[in-house]
């Protein structure tokens, strides 16, 4: 991983090394890869971790935590599945990048499962992201998604960062709450979705109209482009509607980021689902 310093070691027998995503035999290219890779999830922070250990679908497989940290978990009553080694803030330090924040929590995990498109439900929201590849907004972009209840996150294999690390640590446990459906290719992904009754509405500055003026519907998918790029063509042209942010300011743009909880509190705001 880019963003950190933490290398475990690569499975046995001359598997796949954890940070490489494959195919699923016998599956559709564009359903989602397996979510069962070889190698651990690297969890980091307070919110992070003790909601994994909270999550009966995370299997932990190593907690590395200070004495501080442990007795916090202690106090607050927050059971381990598996018996933490306790070490020094400094070995903690030395496997993380030097700006991670880990207070003093360190987790090795199994990736979650990732559902099919098939299984989302049809109701709310989902939300898209059309190869966005900073952890740090992905991140921020689960966080927002856990608060407005989406329902899960639709990601592609490449050209997106993996649920770990940087990403998991600004997700702030949210990866625990939102699943993500990673697939092989978007615009069959989003031809899925609206076979299915899905609402795709693309945001991109160049939108027909703003969003606040698009008569949205449940199930509602928000589809995201990456920052600078936007959505690519063909995912423009599969988007059932493409629609734009207009601000009544100077600056016409926003990160992805704040993007993404704009249109969420939009599309909640439009489709009642601020009241349930």
């Amino acid at each position: 991983m880019k963003d950190r310093k933490f290398a475990p070691r690569g499975p046995r027998g001359g598997a796949k090394p954890f940070n490489r995503p494959g195919k699923s035999a016998g599956r559709p290219a564009w359903r989602d890869r397996d979510s069962h890779s070889d190698g651990p999830v690297i969890l980091y922070g307070w919110h992070t971790v003790t909601m994994a250990l909270a999550n009966p679908q995370r299997r932990i497989r190593k907690l590395t935590l200070t004495e501080n940290a442990a007795k916090r978990l202690a106090d607050e009553n927050i059971a381990t599945p598996v018996t933490p080694e306790i070490v020094r803030p400094q070995e903690i330090d030395r496997l993380l990048s030097p700006d991670a924040v880990h207070q003093g929590l360190l987790a090795e995990a199994d990736p979650l499962p990732s559902p099919d498109i098939e299984t989302l439900k049809q109701e709310g929201m989902v939300l898209v992201l059309d190869q966005i590849t900073d952890p740090h907004n992905v991140g921020a972009i689960l966080r927002s998604a856990a608060a407005f209840a989406v329902k899960a996150i639709v990601t592609t294999a490449r050209h997106s960062p993996e649920a770990t690390g940087v990403l998991a640590k600004a997700a702030s446990g949210a990866l625990e709450l939102v699943p993500m459906v990673t697939v092989q290719n978007l615009a069959r992904a989003l031809t899925a979705l609206n076979e299915r009754g899905f609402q795709t509405v693309g945001l991109d500055s160049e939108g027909s109209e703003d969003l606040s003026d698009v008569a949205l519907r449940e199930p509602l998918a928000l589809v995201l482009g990456a920052e600078g790029k936007g959505l690519r063509q063909l995912t423009r042209e599969t988007c059932s509607v493409v629609a734009r942010l207009d601000m009544p300011g100077e600056i016409k743009s926003l990160n992805v980021s704040n993007a993404a909880v704009l249109s969420l509190y939009v599309g909640a705001s439009r489709l009642g689902l601020m009241k349930r």
